[in-house]
């Protein structure tokens, strides 16, 4: 999967973006057994730390819906791109959980918790909060959904577990374009997958995407769109997102790519 910038929404805002996927998009993406993802994906995998649920949860339904848009051998985890996360329309909680490369959050503190609960660290979080109970009715009512959200970070790693992985210094360098090429876009397309099968359940599928700054960043289109989108952030949303310390380089670099 590539994120297209074009999904960067300018100006920022938290909130819930949702589009309705069309009958054939695809949701769920095969995993390369070469890549580096995989890899990443393994180790987490071999250590038993992808499933967390809730005890007595019985996960059936939502495999069989996931094996009917595509089917798998061998364990979850290493068959698709995708992290997931069952969503129970009935409570807004999360009972299961197969998550290997979390952007900074523990999955194993998540599991059994609701949507306002789930959200409640995220800044500028008061539209999503709002609307919780809606938007919960609405991604378990059988249809489905897309969206992305997005950032920049100085790691070239998928799995960022805050317990196994602290987060990176951002680069030390007065050059603006040295400190680009230290940066990468990671974004994820998250989508809502109906279970069916006589639940309330949808499948939250996370997709993360890792590509370098300089790389994703190809047309000064791309630029002015990043550099507005990093303009119009909080303070609070760039704190939340651990960008305080870089967006002055990056406003500098995006600016010049932009022309």
């Amino acid at each position: 999967m590539d994120f297209d910038l074009s999904n960067v929404a300018v100006p920022f805002r938290m909130q819930p973006g949702l589009r309705k996927l069309t009958a054939g998009e695809p949701q769920l993406t095969r995993l390369d057994p070469q890549s580096q993802l995989h890899a990443e994906k393994r180790l987490v995998q071999h250590a038993g730390h992808c499933v967390h649920a809730i005890d007595g949860f019985d996960p059936s339904p939502a495999l069989e819906a996931i094996r009917a848009e595509l089917a798998f051998d061998g364990p979850l985890e290493l068959a698709f791109e995708e992290d997931f996360a069952i969503l129970e329309g009935a409570t807004g909680t999360l009972p299961w959980l197969c998550v290997c490369v979390p952007s900074h959050w523990a999955p194993e503190e998540k599991v059994g918790l609701d949507f306002m609960a789930l959200h409640a660290p995220v800044a500028d979080n008061a539209a999503l909060l709002a609307a919780s109970r809606q938007l919960v009715t609405l991604v378990t009512a059988g249809e489905r959904w897309e969206r992305f959200v997005w950032t920049l970070t100085p790691s070239p790693r998928y799995d960022q577990h805050p317990h196994r992985h602290p987060r990176p210094s951002w680069p030390q360098t007065p050059d603006h374009g040295e400190f680009a090429h230290h940066c990468f876009v990671r974004a994820e397309r998250q989508t809502f997958l109906p279970v069916g099968r006589g639940t309330r359940q949808a499948v939250f599928t996370i997709g993360v995407m890792l590509t370098p700054l300089t790389t994703a960043v190809d047309t000064p289109g791309k630029a002015r769109r990043l550099h507005d989108s990093l303009a119009s952030m909080s303070a609070a949303v760039l704190a939340y997102k651990g960008l305080t310390p870089a967006r002055e380089p990056l406003m500098h670099w995006l600016a010049q790519r932009a022309g």
